[in-house]
């Protein structure tokens, strides 16, 4: 699987299969939704701009006439309205095959999220937590559904303060904030593979990143904005790795997907590792009881 030059002509025929897209209005959420769409799955964009899906719903329906897209209201950032977009995908849907947990914000200025989490960590785990738990019975449900966390190659740069998870007492760092989101996303893809590991219904729990892709994550980003002509990707193969995390059938449940080339900045997408201290089990059962306590959403 390793030398395999992946692209998106490996997708096969997604009829009848029933994938959610966080944050795909743009990026590479946008790119996924788009990708899956055309190979015939139908699509849930959870988006928290809607009125922003107008534009992106005319380019997908003229690029693909035939296209099954909805759009719906999710923002991460909120607890009530993740809660409510769940309740809105089980009541409409009797299956879901392939959560993509995409959204994210990066490296903005501290602020909080409407619960009281400081942003990053709030938006990029704490809500695709909740979303992902309030989803897994739909998940279960559905013969080899598959869940995708969208980590990055910034996880290296997270070492997670427990005790100060949301930054009260210490001087905030958004890039090392992100990080700690990104390190967090790893933590959760792991654990909950192992939670799963003995239950025949459960569905395969995988990660990807994107390597160094240009995106609009990166409007925050002076450094990035001057770099990204040098070392970026196009967000057509940015995204590549997320599919694959999506669709491979080789894929197995803690599996990492990402670029091959040089430093996972670019290149066609294989399983790589992640660093060692993403693969720290007491750090990970640890966030993993204090992200239930904090969004009162148990598996």
């Amino acid at each position: 699987m390793a030398k395999s030059k992946w692209n998106a002509n490996n997708i096969t025929d997604q009829t009848n299969r029933v994938v959610i897209v966080t944050g795909a209005t743009s990026g590479l959420g946008k790119e996924a939704a788009k990708v899956l769409a055309g190979k015939n799955a139908t699509v849930i964009m959870a988006v928290r701009n809607t009125e922003k899906w107008e534009s992106v719903a005319a380019e997908f329906k003229s690029a693909l006439p035939d296209v099954k897209v909805e759009v719906r209201k999710l923002d991460l950032g909120s607890l009530a309205s993740v809660k409510s977009f769940a309740e809105g995908v089980n009541a409409s849907y009797d299956r879901l095959d392939i959560l993509i947990n995409n959204a994210g914000v990066m490296a903005c200025p501290f602020s909080k999220t409407e619960d009281g989490f400081e942003i990053q960590m709030g938006t990029n785990h704490l809500g695709h937590f909740a979303l992902t738990g309030l989803l897994m019975p739909l998940l279960k449900k559905t013969k080899a559904s598959r869940i995708v966390a969208t980590s990055s190659i910034a996880h290296r740069q997270g070492s997670i303060s427990f005790e100060d998870i949301n930054w009260g007492d210490r001087q905030y760092s958004t890039g090392k904030a992100y990080g700690d989101s990104k390190l967090a996303n790893l933590y959760f893809a792991y654990e909950l593979a192992r939670k799963l590991e003995n239950d025949p219904s459960a569905p395969i729990v995988t990660a990807a990143h994107p390597g160094w892709t240009s995106t609009d994550l990166q409007r925050h980003s002076l450094v990035f904005r001057v770099l990204n002509p040098f070392f970026s990707q196009n967000v057509e193969n940015g995204t590549l790795p997320t599919l694959r995390a999506a669709v491979d059938e080789e894929a197995k449940s803690g599996d990492y997907f990402g670029p091959s080339g040089f430093m996972e900045m670019k290149g066609s997408p294989i399983v790589v590792k992640s660093n060692e201290m993403s693969h720290n089990e007491a750090n990970a059962k640890r966030l993993w009881e204090l992200s239930e306590e904090m969004t009162g959403v148990h598996f």
